[in-house]
């Protein structure tokens, strides 16, 4: 039995604080705690209850912060930084002429190199099921795609 209760929260409070819980954070998360405990208690017998308080806090804690429910701190519209996400012009133009390059390139390569690559690539199909597809052997569609990422590389080169 925890005889003075006070103090015991104020314990189970800095604690929280201390890892990083604003005041009110740690408030509420006490209050959360102590509401588990107390309806824990309903049911059976608690030895250490100022224990079971923290224990309780701390996992409610963790629990909070690994949903994403923490709150983030109120920064006042005139002090926020905007940062603009965009790529720059520069990057998209190079994506571009990049992307058209690759383009070109995989037009260039025999139309069932290009799909088994293309299937392996993009869509993630595994070689041996390119090869059932295809009727191959899964070491005949490895070499179809190592082919395909070598003249790929090499077509790609200083871009």
């Amino acid at each position: 039995m925890i005889t003075n209760w006070k103090a015991a929260l104020a314990r189970v409070k800095a604690v929280l604080m201390h890892r990083g819980r604003t005041r009110q954070e740690a408030e509420d998360l006490v209050q959360e705690a102590w509401l588990r405990l107390a309806l824990y208690e309903r049911d059976q017998k608690v030895n250490q209850p100022e224990a079971f308080l923290m224990r309780a806090a701390l996992n409610l804690s963790i629990d909070e912060f690994r949903s994403g429910r923490h709150q983030f701190v109120h920064v006042p519209t005139e002090e926020q930084v905007l940062v603009d996400a965009a790529p720059a012009v520069e990057a998209i133009l190079l994506g571009k002429e990049r992307l058209a390059r690759l383009t070109e390139c995989l037009a260039s390569l025999d139309p069932r190199t290009q799909q088994i690559f293309l299937a392996h690539r993009l869509n993630g199909t595994s070689y041996r099921d390119i090869a059932k597809e295809h009727g191959l052997s899964v070491s005949s569609v490895e070499k179809q795609i190592a082919k395909a990422t070598l003249v790929l590389a090499r077509f790609m080169e200083g871009w």
